[in-house]
Formats: C-alpha cells, structure tokens, sequence
C-alpha cells in the first residue's frame, strides 16, 4: 500500500530523523535536492519546495546554459512522492525522499524527467504491459594519492582476494541499500582494478529508477563518509581501465503482474514471443538516439568501444555480450519469470527516467507497427563478415556525443516523446557540455567525469 503523508511523517520521527533531503535528478543525470527540517515535513510533503526553472538548466559542469523558457524567473516545486522515504544509514538523523518537478497546478510543468517515464509507463498500459526493470550498476573505487586518483581495493577479476580487498566497504553499502529496503541479488568485484558491480532486484520501472538514484547516493555517501575513499559511476574513468556501465535488464508483463509477456513455450529456438520481438525491433530501429539518453555524457563514448562488452554497434544475440541488446537466457525452472533483455549501451551519467522513458517508448513504437528483428549475431558483431553483419541488421552506433544528440533531434518518436522544453534542453545543456569538454585535455575531461558521477 502507498504511503500517506501522515505516515511519513510518522516514521521520521520514530527514526530520529531531523534533516530530510528533497532529491530529484536533473536532465543532466545529476542528482540535486533541497533541506527540509523535521518541523517543516509535513507541509513540504503536501506543497513541495520552490526551484527555479533555471535549475534544470545547469549542466553537469555548473555551466547555466540559456534555454528559452528556463530562465531565472518563475518557480516549480519538487513535491515529493511518499513511498520513497527512506533513512541515510551513513549520516545521523537524515532521510530521503524524491521529487516530481511540477509546476503551481501540480502538473509536470515540461521539464519533469520522472514525469516523462510516469507518461511512458501509461503508454506501455494503454497496450496492457507494464515494464519491469533493474540495473546492474559498475562503479570504481578509488582513493586520491600524490600521483592523482587511482583505484582502490584492486584485486584479480572476480575473485575471492578482490572481495577480500573491498568487503568493508562493500559490506557497509550493501547493509545501507537494504536498511533502505532495495533488495541486493549480487555484489562482487569486476573486471577493471578497484571496479565493483551492484545488482539490484527487478522492479517496475518507476521504482527501478528511484533504486538507481539511491544506489548511486549511497554507494557515494557509504564510500566517501564512512571509507574515506572516493566512488565513481563515471563511464570511463580510468584511459587505461575497462567502462562501468548500468545495464538495464527489463522484461514485459501483463498489468496484474501475473504472466512474463516476453516469454512464449512455444518459440522454440526463437525463444522471445512475437510481442517480445516487436519490442526488441522497435529499440534496435531507435537505438542510434536513444543511447543520447542512455549513454549521455562525453565519457560515455570512451565506453562504448568494440571488445568492451558494452555494445558499439545496433545488435542482438542470444547471451551475446558484445550486442548492445541481449536476450538473457532463462533459468530452468522459472522460465517464464526468468526470461529479460538486457541493454548494455547504458551508464550511470544517464538520468534513469529519461533512459527508461526512452526505452519503452522506442519498443513500443515496434509493437504498433509489429516490427521483426533481422537475424541474431551469434559471434561478435567485430569478428563478423560484411556478409553476416548485413544479414543482422548490425551498424554502427553514434560515435560522438554530437552524432547520438542529433540522432536524437532527428528521431521521429523519441524526440517528440520528450516533449518541446525538455527536448530542447536536453539538447541545449548536452551541446553545451560537448563542447566545453572537447576543449579539455582527455585526463580532464575524465577527471570532472569522476569527480561527478
């Protein structure tokens, strides 16, 4: 059952909590919020806090970037949704919760990211499916020395020593995700040195997206407050380390929860049902703009390299980790429940509404039209012949953060889905973030991605 405002405010003072942050995250994926004390909790809850409209329209380098229509005058509210109240367990007497931006009529006043995934998740129910969804998130940690920042706790790739090397920490972010009750499936240390991966249970996507943005608050928080060391969902942070992506594995259902709709007994070697290969179609047709919201930022690029597991090209496969989407193979004996798809062109720089928003609605565009996927790469797209990549529908995607973003503008279902003001400032405070950092050296740019994300 939702929580009402009565009792939020209940639990925050049977919790002792004196400070409760108002968060939402920007379209620039940072998260950004306002203090609201325990005396004032109760009307905040109903009325929000004031923002300016130009908020939104500060990028991710502090840069205020001029956008019509989010200037410095007039004020939103970030009203905040009950049910995402939670305690900080690395700060005494804090709590959390996370907001729409709406405007004086309590609408989404066009700029509201946690509104646009709320009208994709509407749209996806219109055709009797609801979305569900986690992301299974890479992070470094690192800690600053006299040579600079370098990662943290390194240990062989997936082995006992690298848990070993970081359980402090680790353990103390897994206890502090689940004091907040998201359930944690696997924790353990990746590929790159000093590299850690969090997955995080399935949920719809609403509340997959608020999952996200805790974990990265407290994965941060836990690291940096408690540990003394430092935390990074940047993309690539490292030149010399593998990518940290947030890959989104999500599956289809009917609206009562009841019956995987990806999944068909009788597919066969297809394995995905008809619905489940519509969806998939529509997202590989708009894949080349929809990594401008998955895979947003300038560092984002550095990662989506052949060979780096995180997906360069528009493809699909079977357990194919080198296709940007893979069906993942279900488990014997839970089939049905067990059966996603997993994007892996997605990082944490990504603001998850508007990365999950997008998804539903470039799969669904494949649904009304009853679009059909070409072939699967059964190797890697890289290791493929001209002959077999054609076959597959396998191109390459964006390269640049100005190619995605104008693959983004140019797109006839993505880009109008956005919306007119939040369609013009992700392009707008994007831009404007592309061209400060190609005018940085490759470590600096890297570096304000790290400190960042």
């Amino acid at each position: 059952m939702p929580m009402t405002i009565e009792q939020v405010v209940e639990r925050a003072h049977e919790d002792g909590v004196r400070i409760i942050r108002f968060l939402y995250c920007d379209p620039s994926g940072v998260i950004r919020g306002k203090n609201v004390t325990i005396g004032r909790l109760a009307s905040k809850l109903v009325e929000g806090v004031g923002i300016t409209r130009a908020q939104n329209a500060v990028n991710l380098l502090e840069q205020l970037v001029h956008i019509e229509g989010m200037e410095p005058v007039g004020e939103i509210r970030a009203v905040p949704d009950p049910d995402t109240y939670s305690v900080l367990p690395w700060l005494p007497g804090t709590a959390s919760v996370l907001c729409d931006q709406l405007d004086h009529d309590v609408r989404d006043w066009g700029c509201c990211p946690r509104s646009f995934l709320k009208g994709a998740v509407a749209d996806a129910a219109s055709l009797g499916i609801r979305v569900m969804a986690a992301f299974e998130a890479e992070f470094y940690l690192a800690e600053a020395t006299p040579d600079g920042i370098v990662p943290w706790a390194n240990g062989p790739v997936y082995s006992s020593a690298g848990m070993d090397r970081a359980a402090s920490v680790m353990y103390d972010i897994v206890s502090a995700l689940e004091r907040q009750g998201i359930e944690v499936e696997q924790a353990i240390n990746e590929y790159g040195p000093g590299q850690q991966e969090i997955a995080i249970r399935y949920a719809d996507v609403l509340t997959a997206a608020d999952r996200h943005l805790k974990l990265r608050d407290t994965v941060r928080g836990v690291t940096e407050v408690q540990h003394g060391k430092i935390a990074s969902f940047a993309a690539k942070p490292f030149a010399h380390g593998v990518g940290s992506g947030a890959h989104v594995h999500f599956s289809l259902w009917d609206l009562a929860g009841e019956r995987n709709l990806l999944h068909d007994p009788e597919a066969g070697d297809r394995i995905l049902s008809t619905l489940g290969r519509s969806f998939l179609a529509g997202v590989l047709e708009h894949l080349p703009a929809l990594i401008a919201l998955t895979c947003p930022s300038h560092n984002s690029y550095e990662r989506l390299q052949p060979g780096a597991w995180a997906g360069s090209t528009v493809s699909w496969g079977m357990d194919n980790r080198e296709a940007t989407m893979r069906v993942a193979s279900p488990f014997r004996g839970r089939e049905e429940e067990s059966i996603n798809l997993e994007l892996k062109a997605c990082d944490s720089s990504c603001n998850p509404y508007l990365a999950l928003g997008g998804l539903i609605h470039a799969g669904l565009d494949g649904v009304r039209r009853g679009r059909v996927p070409p072939e699967p790469a059964r190797r890697d797209p890289a290791r493929m012949t001209d002959e077999e990549r054609a076959r597959c529908g396998i191109r390459p995607l964006p390269a640049t953060m100005q190619e995605g973003l104008a693959a983004l503008a140019a797109d006839p279902v993505l880009f109008p889905a956005l919306g007119e003001l939040l369609g013009r400032a992700i392009l707008a405070l994007r831009g404007a973030e592309a061209e400060a950092l190609d005018a940085m050296s490759p470590d600096e740019a890297r570096l304000a991605h790290l400190r960042i994300f």
